[in-house]
């Protein structure tokens, strides 16, 4: 889709008072505000927050975190993977790519993604190249995985997320 620009959200007042409008028309269980809100320090920080503006307007938006290899728990081999978030759409702007454009520029970054598809999303992941993960319910918690393997990367082996994730560094 040309002249569609992703572009990193500051964690400002000023993107708060932008999601504000997602959390009025969109689905509230994709609200990012509390998050945002957690959040708000300097515009300089690295921001999660990515978006698309359409006539001047926070039209598209979506959290993109990056995991480190040490905690995947979906691909082989274990790797640094994007964990996207939220990824949502005002309803007047939906059906025109801006979420397709999210997508396409997480996967830019050519590392696997993995994603939770929600608001009866499915369709959507699986037009999108997503594939759903074979679901363990040791690693996913009732979530609904979604993934996206770039080339040359795979499935982790079930034999692999039957074993509990090695403790983070606050736990040990």
């Amino acid at each position: 889709m040309s002249g569609i620009e992703v572009v990193p959200l500051l964690i400002n007042y000023k993107t708060l008072e932008e999601f504000q409008n997602f959390k009025e028309v969109g689905a509230q269980e994709l609200s990012m505000q509390e998050e945002l809100e957690e959040n708000i320090m300097e515009n300089d920080i690295r921001s999660p927050f990515y978006g698309i503006y359409f006539g001047g307007r926070l039209v598209a938006r979506m959290c993109l975190y990056t995991i480190t290899g040490k905690y995947d728990r979906f691909f082989d081999p274990p790797q640094d993977y994007l964990e996207l978030w939220k990824l949502e759409v005002l309803e007047p702007y939906q059906g025109r790519g801006f979420g397709e454009e999210l997508v396409n520029y997480a996967k830019s970054f050519e590392l696997p993604v993995k994603t939770n598809a929600r608001q009866r999303s499915d369709d959507f992941w699986l037009k999108m190249g997503f594939e759903p993960a074979e679901y363990n319910p040791v690693r996913d918690r009732g979530e609904n995985p979604y993934v996206w393997y770039p080339k040359g990367v795979q499935p982790q082996k079930a034999e692999e997320l039957t074993a509990e994730p090695p403790l983070s560094d606050t736990e040990s």
